[in-house]
């Protein structure tokens, strides 16, 4: 009878010493939630004629293409939805020999910069170039700066 009486006083010791042993471990150091990213801010886009300063970048060509960097920057009060550059290039004939288009899917808030590549394929003759920009609410008016 003394055995159960010590194997019973020795289980309920057990008992309570794991508790105690569990809660004693190093506790890990509490995470401080970062604080969230402030949303951008939506703008409606702008209908009818906006307004871009552009900067075009020395043409490269590279592999049959001729790789052309553009920066575009929005100066209209609205955004621009689906701005979309087209790069003509005219040959020795005054003819359309080849050109490459950029399309920008996201809106274009008021003062935001984008920067992009269009690939022509490199044709022979080619003599000068030209921009076509448009978006999906109108006409956009392009003015060349030298630096944005």
């Amino acid at each position: 009878m003394n055995r159960r009486s010590v194997s019973f006083a020795t289980a309920c010791l057990l008992y309570a010493l794991v508790p105690a042993l569990v809660y004693a471990q190093a506790k890990p150091a509490p995470t401080t939630p970062s604080a969230p990213a402030a949303p951008a801010k939506w703008i409606p886009p702008q209908k009818g004629e906006v307004t871009v300063d552009f900067m075009t970048a020395k043409q490269q060509k590279v592999k049959g293409e001729i790789l052309s960097t553009i920066k575009v920057k929005n100066t209209s009060k609205g955004s621009i939805a689906l701005l979309s550059v087209e790069e003509v290039w005219y040959n020795t004939k005054r003819e359309i020999a080849t050109n490459g288009t950029y399309r920008h899917k996201a809106l274009l808030n008021p003062g935001d910069t984008i920067e992009f590549t269009i690939a022509s394929p490199d044709k022979p003759n080619l003599y000068t170039n030209m921009l076509l920009f448009k978006h999906a609410n109108g006409s956009v008016k392009p003015t060349k700066v030298k630096k944005l």
